[in-house]
């Protein structure tokens, strides 16, 4: 299953990018990983969203339709969704009702450093997929708290219940995003 990893920092020390990574490292050995922060993907705007679309946009295009499935991996930004990937968004979900986004299964995992661990950055994610038709597991809904503590210097997880979660996880995501498919 190819997976492509979405993810909501552009900082390239992020926890975002850490529990991408460590999600990889703990995921089934069929599932292969491919990344894309959005950085260079100008601000949608419908002026540029004709038949020549910028580079940036063709490419982020092709790695979802390409895809298996999606891994949402972001941080909550002032109780939001940060405008780096809502603007990645934007763009692959158009054109409406038949865009790449229509019908791939998706996985959103949050975190920060707070104790809500980015559960409102989830909630409001998982709700604009489904305005996409992107259909997204939904159970259990996966978010990591006080994330600055779930990694050591040189970004590997430490935390022991925070890997499990996300092996079981990916686990089941893989089985319910074959079902889709």
């Amino acid at each position: 299953m190819k997976v492509l990893v979405l993810l909501g920092s552009l900082r390239a020390a992020s926890f975002t990018r850490k529990l991408g990574l460590a999600a990889e490292s703990v995921a089934p050995d069929r599932m292969t990983f491919e990344y894309t922060d959005g950085g260079d993907v100008p601000l949608y705007n419908q002026d540029l969203d004709g038949d020549e679309k910028p580079a940036a946009v063709m490419a982020l295009l092709n790695q979802v339709s390409n895809a298996d499935g999606l891994l949402f991996v972001t941080p909550e930004f002032n109780y939001g969704i940060p405008a780096s990937l809502k603007n990645m968004i934007d763009w692959a979900s158009r054109p409406a009702f038949r865009s790449p986004l229509k019908g791939k299964p998706s996985l959103v995992m949050a975190q920060s450093v707070a104790p809500s661990g980015g559960a409102r950055v989830w909630a409001q994610l998982t709700s604009v997929l489904g305005g996409t038709l992107t259909p997204t597991y939904l159970a259990p809904s996966f978010t990591v708290g006080a994330a600055h503590e779930k990694f050591d210097e040189s970004g590997a997880l430490t935390d022991e219940l925070t890997r499990v979660r996300i092996e079981q996880t990916l686990a089941a995501f893989e089985l319910w995003a074959k079902s889709l498919i």
